[in-house]
């Protein structure tokens, strides 16, 4: 199966991590119908919107990935602690939890990466 993991949300599309098969879910939120379906890294776990991007926390390659809302196009990859779990957006930053290293990785580089 997938496994589904992370969930967010970009104001009309919902976003699925799905954990083992590598991939994250583009959903139409009034109906859930599936818009597509994008590969990322090795065990995408959080998500989060930025207001125009999509950010994904991959937990076995140590890793952040953003990704174009639109189309979902890979716009960069970032390495970050060791196996992030959650990301969120504050408005300014990006907050990544890395849970086998128990720390927190915040970078103005997240948001500027392209």
């Amino acid at each position: 199966g997938q496994s589904p993991t992370g969930v967010a949300k970009d104001g009309t599309h919902i976003w699925v991590t799905n954990f083992f098969s590598k991939t994250v879910t583009k959903l139409r939120a009034s109906d859930g119908f599936e818009l597509g379906t994008f590969a990322v890294g090795d065990g995408p776990a959080g998500l989060a919107f930025d207001g125009s991007s999509v950010w994904v926390a991959n937990n076995g390659a140590n890793t952040v990935m953003k990704l174009r809302a639109s189309d979902g196009a890979l716009l960069g990859t970032i390495a970050v602690g060791e196996n992030p779990f959650n990301i969120v957006f504050d408005g300014a930053s990006l907050w990544v939890s890395n849970f086998g290293s128990n720390t927190l990785s915040t970078s103005l580089l997240l948001v500027r990466a392209q």
